[in-house]
This record gives C-alpha cells, structure tokens and sequence, in this order.
C-alpha cells in the first residue's frame, strides 16, 4: 500500500490531467449536446372487479394481467395514430421530411410517427397499486408535456371503445334476434286465440270444472233413476202375481175405503139375501149396489197396479235418457279434456315465447347501455406538467460520473505508467532492482529557513542476507 501511494504521489500530474480532461471533456458534451426533457403524465386505472352497467363481479386474480393489458394498450399502435391525429405532427413540415428521407415516401408517415412516439414512451405500472406513470421524451418542455397528456387521453379513448366495441356489436344482432323472437311470441298467441275461438274456450279449467260438476249431477241422477226403476219393475212384478197384495193396492187409502165399503155392501147383501128372494127390489137394489162397489174397486186396483206399470215405463225412458246423457257428457268432458291438453299446450308456447322475448328485450336494453357507456376506466391523476430542467444531459450527474470515471482512468493510466518505467521509490525496489542487501537509509529532512534538504542522523539498518 506505501509503494501504491508513492506511486499515485509520483504520478499525481498524470492522474490530475486525465481527470480535468475527462471532466472538461464530459462538461463540454453536456454543454453541446441538444437537450430533452421528461414530463410524467400519472392514471389510476379504476379497477373495481364490478362492471357498472350489468353488475357482474370480476375475480381478483384477473388484477395482474389487467395491468399488463392496460400498459400494452397504452403502448398499442391505435393510441399512437390517435395521439398523430390529435397533435397532428404528420402535418409538421420537419417531421414530412423526416419521413420522406427515411421511407423514400413509402409506407403511412402516421404509422411511422406513431412507432418513433412509442420509441420514446415509457409506461411504468406502479408496485402494488393501480397507478401508472406515463413518461415521454423530447426536445422540449411543451412537446413532453402535449405527448403525454396525448397518450393519456388516448388511452382513455381507447380502453373505452374496447369495452363499449363489443355491445354495440352484439347490438345489432341482439336486436334482429328480438324481432324473431316478437314474431315467433305473436304467431304463438294468434294460435292460442284462434284455438280458443275455435273451442269458444276463454278459460279451459273453468269450463273443464263446470262440466266435470255436470257430469257427476248427471251420473247421480241416473243411479238414482235406476234405484227408481228396479224398485217399480219389483212392484209391477208383484202386482202381476197378485194385484190385491201389491203394495201399490195395499198402500191405497181409496182402494181400503172402497174394501170396506164393499164388505159393508156384501153384509147388507147377505142380510137382504136372506129376506128377500131374486124379484124383490129390495135384492136387485143391493146386488146392483154390491156389483158397482166391486166394479169400482177393481177399477181402482186396476188403475194403481196399471200406475205402476206406467211408472216402471216412464222411469225406464228416464234412465234411457239419463243414460245417454251421461254418454253424451262423458265424451264432451273427454273432448273438452283434449282441448284443454292443447289449450295448456299452447298456452306454455305463448309462455315460453314471452319469456324469450323479455330476456331478448332485457339483453337489448343492457347492450344499449354497455354501448352508451362513455366512462373509462382511468383517469389521470395528474396532467403532464412542462418540466423545468431537462432530463438528459443533467449537468451536475454527469459531473459527479465524470469525475468518477476520471479518477478511474487516472489511476489506471498511472499504474501503467509505472509499470512502464519502474523507479526507485523505497528501499525494497532497490534492494529487489539490484540484487543486492539494503545496509541503511539516510532520512533527509528539509531546512526550516531555506527548504534544502539536509542529511539528517543515519538510521542504520543491517539486514541479515547472504
């Protein structure tokens, strides 16, 4: 370490004159070279996993390839052209002759603005957060400044006509779906109509009720009539065996009376009888009174078991009736029964119909709003200011590496040099250049008053070498 410090001290000259050069050199390029400057333009990209318009919620993994997207499409080809457009630079007389000198006039010079933009864009997304830092570079504060706030804005533009592109796509289809849809609902409910005009059916469960109701009254009055009728068929039968013991007879308060009477008449006989012989009046008078009892009485039984006949007839068309009116009811309930399977039918194509067409209406209203949505998903934070000094070159940081760099090549220019031509510095080079034992040293030390170096007192130093 003593011997690399004599020999910095030895070149110290050297070393000094490439460092002052080095710095000149560094600070005449700084001062020379054209300056650019840096304006930041920062956005929050306002990500809340919960689409505004239909309410769906967005997983949070999907967070860091939402970043990413938004840098790419920060640094997409469509914000470049837009940020052309808006600055209009292909209208710029020294960018047109750029152009032309580069491409020879092929190409699209907006395409060709955009990629130099995008050249000097840089995008940085913020750590853990949803801030991104728009940079761009360029000549002047102004210039950095209009082209940041430029690609702001035509990110903005653009992230939201990605998101609004595919509604208003799906728009167009959307709608000529729900005409289809209106169409097929009104050709469902025109058959529903026409069906039940054609039925003269407005509600098939009511009906369906009422004559299901009829029916049973129906098939009630027939067992009824058949009850009814077995039980004439019974009496008849047993007026035909016997007509006094009928029931209907014996049931007769007349027919009893005109018994009675025709016993009273048949006592009073026997008693004239006994009296008087076959010429008297009296005879006649009781005979011919006895025979009209009897003619009466056998009219009468006559007509009651002749009443039951009429009434078994009667009660046996009635249930013929009742019969086929239960046959008739039957098929009409079969029928109506038929109908109302279809009517329900239709009625389910109408429903079905109606429901398609509000998901369809519901679908269209909701792509009208996603497609009218005119808010982006960020929003600048802070505008592009026109910075103050520039970014490159920045004087006092390439000063200090100049400097840096300097002290480096000094060094290193001086260890060459030494190397080159080598020097006694101490007694070790002398003994090492020579070969040969150091026996002592003579430390000269300075006068004070006139600054000659004097021989001061001998150090003797013996080294044991042989």
């Amino acid at each position: 370490m003593s011997q690399l410090l004599l020999v910095l001290r030895a070149r110290h000259q050297l070393i000094l004159g490439i460092l002052a050069a080095t710095v000149g050199v560094v600070l005449l390029l700084s001062l020379i070279l054209p300056k650019s400057y840096k304006a930041t333009a920062t956005l929050v990209l306002n990500y809340t996993g919960i689409d505004p318009v239909t309410g769906i919620a967005y997983p949070g993994q999907m967070m860091p390839s939402y970043l990413q997207t938004q840098v790419n499409i920060i640094k997409s080809r469509s914000a470049a052209i837009k940020v052309v457009k808006e600055l209009k630079l292909a209208e710029r007389p020294d960018l047109r002759e750029k152009f032309e000198s580069a491409t020879e006039g092929r190409g699209n010079i907006d395409d060709w603005i955009g990629e130099r933009l995008l050249k000097k864009l840089e995008v940085v997304p913020a750590r853990d957060s949803n801030v991104v830092d728009l940079t761009y570079q360029a000549r002047s504060p102004e210039e950095a400044a209009a082209v940041a706030n430029a690609f702001a804005a035509a990110y903005q533009e653009t992230s939201l006509q990605l998101k609004v592109a595919p509604a208003r796509g799906a728009a167009s289809y959307l709608n000529d779906q729900a005409k289809t849809l209106r169409e097929s609902l009104e050709a469902a409910q025109k058959r529903l109509s026409a069906f039940q005009q054609e039925h003269g059916l407005s509600s098939a469960d009511g009906r369906f009720d009422v004559e299901s109701l009829r029916l049973t009254e129906l098939s009630a009055q027939l067992v009824t009539v058949q009850g009814q009728l077995t039980d004439a068929r019974s009496r008849q039968r047993n007026s035909r065996a016997d007509n006094t013991v009928s029931p209907d007879v014996l049931a007769s308060p007349l027919i009893q009376n005109m018994r009675s009477q025709v016993a009273q008449a048949e006592a009073r006989f026997a008693q004239t009888e006994a009296r008087f012989t076959a010429d008297h009046p009296s005879y006649q008078q009781a005979r011919v009174e006895l025979d009209r009892l009897r003619a009466a009485l056998e009219r009468n039984v006559n007509a009651a078991t002749g009443g039951v006949a009429s009434s078994a007839s009667i009660l046996q068309e009635r249930e013929a009736e009742l019969r086929n009116a239960v046959n008739e009811q039957k098929a009409k309930v079969l029928q109506l029964n038929q109908a109302r399977d279809q009517l329900s039918l239709l009625a389910k194509e109408v429903e079905s119909a109606q429901s398609a067409y509000d998901n369809a209406t519901k679908r269209v209203s909701q792509t009208h709003l996603e497609g009218r949505f005119n808010q982006p998903d960020a929003t600048v934070l802070n505008a592009a200011q026109p910075p103050f000094r520039a970014s490159f070159p920045n004087l006092p940081i390439n000063i200090g590496l100049s400097v840096l760099a300097g002290l480096l090549l000094g060094l290193g220019a001086g260890l060459m040099a030494e190397m080159r031509d080598r020097r006694v510095r101490t007694a070790v080079d002398l003994a090492e250049a020579m070969q040969l034992p150091v026996l002592g040293s003579i430390d000269w030390k300075p006068n004070r008053k006139t600054g000659a170096r004097l021989p001061g007192a001998p150090i003797p130093q013996l080294l044991a070498h042989h």
